[in-house]
């Protein structure tokens, strides 16, 4: 579940001095991108793109410097490349950071089976999916797979969602909340399942056809699957996460599809949503796979604008145009030689 709080913000540039406030300090575990989409998200202000540099404390790499929690603080360009050469010392600390993070024995066990309850749980729901049912029944249905199977509904509260699951038919590209709206013959509908199960979340999506659905929205959804199952082929110790969008922006383009970038992937385990975040389309950020990191892959991909609209509701996203989309979801887990899909059953 690429939820709103994950999504990617433009950066605002000008001229001259920075300036940064904040409310109090914060403790950030991402590379340069990351942090800067993290805290835009925040409301904090940016008015230079090498402000991104004031991100990382002498102290602690993954620390806001003690001023910014202390008011205003302005910084000139020769101040941002003196910062901007302490980064590249940053790079090493935050892959053995992300390596002690990573998942031990224990915990991937716990992945795996929150990971198998969850890709039960969308198997299932997939086959209620027919001309005449709501969504209102289809997370009706999740919500009690998932409590009978003594775990919870990950999503059920997240940041104010009032349902159980996501379900986004047709323009919807993600976070659809469940209503009383009937599926058409020719829908598609993508739907997301997250389970918390002893301490441990498992996230997965798929694209399903109802009733009888037309060849251009078929190849969509097939398409978006094959970008998956390229991200994902890509994936290994050692491997730049930007492998991952260049891998699905090259499949999806040999057919016309855009890619959206506004939603990422991100980390999942004990905490819902964290670092990496994994962005699906080409980009040059920096930072590499670890072994035992656990993380999703969801690309959405559309026929026409990957522009989006949010309803008032602050979750259900449309394309902007009004086009089709269709999004595929796994949780992998990295290894020394690959990755292993974690979202099966």
């Amino acid at each position: 579940m690429a939820v709103a709080g994950l999504q990617l913000s433009a950066p605002t540039y000008g001229r001259g001095q920075v300036s940064l406030s904040s409310a109090k300090s914060t403790l950030f575990m991402a590379s340069p991108l990351h942090i800067f989409t993290l805290l835009s998200l925040r409301s904090i202000s940016f008015h230079h793109h090498h402000l991104i540099f004031i991100l990382f404390h002498p102290l602690s790499p993954f620390e806001f410097p003690s001023f910014v929690a202390s008011g205003t603080a302005s910084l000139s360009r020769k101040q941002l490349v003196v910062l901007a050469r302490k980064f590249s010392g940053l790079e090493e600390a935050m892959r053995i950071k992300r390596l002690r993070e990573s998942q031990g024995s224990e915990g991937i066990a716990a992945m795996r089976a929150a990971c198998e309850l969850a890709a039960r749980v969308l198997e299932n729901a997939g086959k209620l999916v027919r001309p005449s049912v709501t969504t209102n029944e289809i997370d009706k249905a999740v919500h009690q797979m998932i409590i009978d199977a003594g775990a919870y509904p990950s999503p059920l509260g997240y940041g104010g969602f009032p349902k159980s699951v996501c379900t986004s038919v047709n323009e919807c590209m993600c976070h659809g909340i469940p209503d009383s709206r009937q599926l058409q013959d020719g829908d598609i509908i993508n739907i997301d399942v997250t389970v918390y199960l002893n301490g441990y979340h498992g996230d997965t999506s798929k694209t399903f056809l109802c009733g009888e659905v037309s060849d251009r929205m078929q190849r969509l959804v097939k398409v978006t699957e094959e970008c998956l199952e390229r991200g994902i082929a890509v994936c290994k110790d050692g491997t730049s996460f930007k492998k991952i969008g260049k891998r699905i922006s090259e499949h999806a383009e040999k057919f016309g599809y855009g890619v959206v970038e506004r939603f990422v992937g991100h980390g999942v385990g004990t905490v819902f949503h964290s670092e990496p975040l994994i962005l699906h389309h080409r980009n040059d950020e920096s930072g590499s796979m670890v072994e035992g990191q656990t993380f999703t892959i969801e690309p959405i991909l559309t026929m026409g604008s990957i522009d989006c609209v949010t309803w008032p509701d602050n979750w259900t996203t449309l394309t902007a145009d009004g086009s089709p989309a269709a999004q595929f979801e796994h949780t992998i887990l990295i290894t020394r030689t690959g990755a292993e899909i974690l979202t099966i059953c």
